[in-house]
């Protein structure tokens, strides 16, 4: 029987040691080193995710240019975050704190987009239990599918035969792949499982949206690299006693960075905010008589 090779990851950046390390060399933080099982290689890897081998090289000018082709989500404010709808072929990570409405606002829009058939694959929730919260929103009719799963490979099975135009990943923390042997959530397996969406959504031009959980100083939960791979990085941000939340954009390559966008968390979802003065300004005092 051969023995298992394993190896310490960093939890914050991803950085790979043959040895524990108090502090990472890489980003400077103590005790972040965690031993995994180190992945296997895997020559049916295209087999499993459906991928093709590779592309062929060719020369810059003999590139074919194309028109970018954006889809509305249906929302404005998102739309302008993402400087003017979703790209053909994102890579979207959306990234808040537990409770904040991340999966709220992703199912909100899947419901809405009525003419794209979505799949939404969840490994937090029952399909019941989306259903419910599908009915609280007010959305129920739509080309939205639901897919409880977690292992990767009966997911691009899945998509094989659905042929989505859209594919949301509730949340990329809770997905595995049989390339790593590490548990899901871990390094290796956040790392493998976006690379093959990111394969599959540029082979195949099909937008893919990722949510991700945040650490408690608030960055993403997962090595630094996960950030680089994917084309956009959202922040939901937002207090879970007050009404408002706010997107923003920290990394966009089809966009500007310098736009947000504003919600108001009501009972049947969350209802874009298109006059942000009126609530900044509401409750402003009137002026007194000599101030």
């Amino acid at each position: 029987m051969a023995k298992i090779k394993t190896a310490f990851f960093c939890q914050n950046c991803g950085a790979q040691s043959p040895k524990w390390i108090g502090k990472c060399p890489s980003c400077q933080q103590w005790n972040t080193y965690v031993e995994e099982v180190v992945e296997k290689t895997s020559s049916s890897l295209s087999r499993k995710t459906g991928l093709s081998a590779s592309s062929s090289p060719i020369k810059v000018q003999d590139i074919v240019l194309k028109q970018e082709m954006r889809i509305s989500s249906g929302n404005a404010e998102l739309d302008r975050v993402l400087g003017g709808g979703i790209v053909s072929g994102a890579l979207i990570l959306i990234g808040g704190e537990p409770g904040i409405g991340k999966s709220t606002l992703m199912l909100q829009i899947a419901l809405k987009m009525e003419k794209v058939k979505i799949l939404y694959v969840s490994g937090e929730e029952s399909e019941m239990q989306i259903r419910m919260r599908a009915e609280r929103l007010g959305l129920t009719q739509s080309q939205c599918y639901i897919l409880a799963e977690t292992s990767l490979e009966k997911i691009f099975l899945h998509i094989q035969e659905l042929q989505p135009e859209m594919l949301v990943i509730d949340s990329v923390q809770t997905l595995q792949t049989e390339v790593v042997e590490s548990g899901a959530g871990s390094i290796s397996q956040i790392r493998e499982c976006t690379a093959q969406l990111q394969r599959y959504s540029k082979e195949n031009q099909i937008p893919v949206f990722l949510i991700g959980h945040i650490t408690k100083d608030g960055t993403l939960a997962g090595p630094k690299i996960l950030e680089h791979i994917v084309d956009a990085v959202l922040h939901f941000e937002g207090d879970r006693h007050h009404f408002y939340r706010i997107v923003r954009a920290v990394k966009n390559r089809f966009g500007s960075t310098n736009e947000i966008g504003i919600f108001e968390m009501q009972g049947n979802g969350l209802r874009e905010v298109t006059n942000p003065s009126e609530i900044l300004l509401s409750h402003r005092e009137e002026a007194v008589s000599g101030v």
